[in-house]
């Protein structure tokens, strides 16, 4: 789940942003190893910490309130590393914010107070499958091989098999929560596009930071606006949703964040974002053994439908730039 350039065409969440020329010098195997685990464990947790805190906090607001507190603290590091924004700086992020965290995050949220955390994140996990997609149309050219073509035949009939039967017939909520899921992760991919032509130069720490506080203003407002606080009270949130927000603010947002940055300076940005195939994986997983979420036979065949289909349009489109 950035206002900053993406690798390959594997989607980060938007506070995880990549720089091109990664500076390999010796690290420790240990700092290696617990930070890939945090990037692949952490990110694919947190859509149960998200279920987690929707249970008792309105959606928009929990969204808005994770992304307030996690840009507050990365624009204090920023600052007091000494970079300053500028206008254009702000600008773009607004937009970022408003593709990334309104419709992209904001969607994701209210759609987990409907649709079980594994149909979730194996929805968000096509987002790839639409950037290239996107990408295509708005070009109006197709670059296609036989591994992008194989990819996004098979990530469509993953999308599918989920939006099936099981769906429709598990009611109106789980449908439009699926749905929603959907159309945040089309506006997520165009975020990536956009932040990618933008041409935006800058700290990815203080970009991320400039688009995080952006969109939990407009996440917020919209909540606001909504009637999220209609019936709200802080003091009738438990303690367990308190849990799934804290987590989602300090390893979801800043822990992963730094992990996801530290690796990006030792190692490429393709083996870093070989955490889009784990996350769904993992986001399944928990679902069913802390959630009792039902692992049926589409959702397993539709993981490792989604999941190889990631793997072959990243192929495809490292084929397609060794090409040029």
């Amino acid at each position: 789940m950035s206002a900053s350039p993406k690798t390959a065409v594997l989607p980060e969440p938007a506070h995880e942003a990549a720089t091109s020329e990664p500076a390999r010098r010796p690290v420790s195997r240990t700092a290696v190893v617990l930070a890939f685990l945090a990037i692949y464990v952490i990110w694919g947790s947190t859509y149960l910490a998200i279920w987690y805190a929707v249970k008792s906090i309105p959606p928009l607001y929990t969204a808005g309130f994770r992304h307030a507190i996690a840009g507050t603290i990365l624009l204090l590091w920023a600052l007091v590393k000494g970079q300053r924004p500028t206008w254009p700086q702000i600008r773009a992020s607004i937009v970022v914010g408003f593709l990334f965290f309104l419709v992209g995050h904001g969607t994701l949220h209210w759609a987990e107070t409907q649709i079980p955390t594994g149909l979730a994140s194996l929805l968000i996990a096509s987002e790839p499958i639409w950037v290239f997609l996107i990408v295509c149309a708005a070009e109006k050219r197709w670059r296609m091989n036989w591994l992008l073509f194989s990819g996004v035949a098979l990530g469509l009939g993953g999308v599918a098999l989920l939006m099936g039967r099981d769906v429709w017939s598990a009611g109106r909520g789980v449908f439009l929560g699926a749905l929603a899921c959907l159309v945040g992760a089309v506006s997520w991919s165009a975020g990536i596009i956009y932040s990618r032509r933008s041409q935006l130069s800058g700290s990815p720490l203080l970009l991320s930071a400039l688009s995080l506080l952006a969109g939990s203003v407009m996440l917020l407002a919209t909540g606001t606006l909504l009637g999220e606080y209609r019936g709200f009270s802080f003091a009738a949130v438990p303690m367990r949703s308190w849990l799934g927000l804290g987590y989602l603010v300090l390893f979801g947002s800043v822990i992963a964040f730094t992990a996801y940055n530290w690796l990006l300076e030792h190692y490429s940005p393709t083996i870093v974002a070989t955490h889009t195939y784990v996350n769904p994986i993992v986001a399944v997983l928990l679902g069913w053994w802390l959630a009792g979420e039902r692992v049926s036979v589409n959702v397993m065949a539709s993981a490792a439908m989604v999941v190889a289909a990631v793997f072959l349009v990243d192929r495809g489109m490292a084929r397609l730039r060794s090409q040029k």
